[in-house]
């Protein structure tokens, strides 16, 4: 039986693209260019900054170069730590959920500890999370297992559940071994089926009832 539960942010609990959006467009713009389409920058969410700012640097031919990604990193992290809420929305029902679900509860994200944070200050969700692994927590990011692993671990262990949206959740938690559910109105790309999940719901409130099969309540 389940004794707590992990959750994923972006695309899980909130829909954060439209700041995500925000700020990548804000940095092309001070780079002199012209900012990419909400849709594209959308499809590089989930795999953490340095993985969105790579792909950005792709879509505009901007090179490899190691300091400027490293440049644009800092720039992006910093400018979404000091606002990273202004378009950004909870998923329809996700605060009566949180409200209802009487376990230990905690954050497994590719967003860095900072934004993650000043995030759910802003949420009014702080009290929620005691446990939070974030994209810079450790070396390494989801779906490298070690961060699941160190929230379970950070949780007080045992069988935890892992609340996510995307191919890189569901990967994570099958490579940590934990059993995965899959919210389905997030960023995945593949088609549910094709995901490993233990369970998948399309709306938060019927994740509570769906977190009871796990825990026996």
């Amino acid at each position: 039986m389940a004794r707590a539960i992990l959750f994923d942010l972006d695309g899980t609990l909130v829909d954060s693209a439209p700041d995500i959006h925000a700020g990548v467009a804000a940095l092309l713009v001070e780079e002199g260019m012209e900012p990419l389409p909400f849709h594209t920058v959308r499809g590089f969410i989930g795999n953490g900054v340095p993985v969105l700012v790579t792909r950005v640097m792709a879509a505009m031919g901007m090179g490899d170069d190691p300091a400027r990604h490293a440049d644009l990193c800092a720039r992006f992290i910093e400018r979404y730590e000091h606002d990273p809420g202004g378009l950004t929305r909870p998923y329809d029902g996700v605060a009566a959920a949180l409200a209802r679900l009487d376990l230990p509860k905690g954050l497994c994200t590719n967003k860095p500890e900072g934004p993650t944070r000043a995030l759910l200050a802003q949420m009014g969700w702080t009290g929620h999370f005691p446990v939070i692994v974030g994209g810079d927590t450790l070396p390494v990011r989801k779906p490298d297992p070690a961060p699941l692993h160190e929230a379970v671990a950070r949780i007080g262990g045992g069988v935890v559940l892992f609340v996510g949206d995307s191919e890189v959740d569901a990967e994570t938690a099958e490579r940590a071994g934990v059993p995965f559910l899959l919210f389905t109105g997030g960023y995945r790309k593949t088609p549910v089926a094709d995901l490993p999940h233990d369970a998948a719901f399309d709306h938060w409130d019927d994740l509570p009832a769906l977190v009871a099969r796990f825990t026996g309540a």
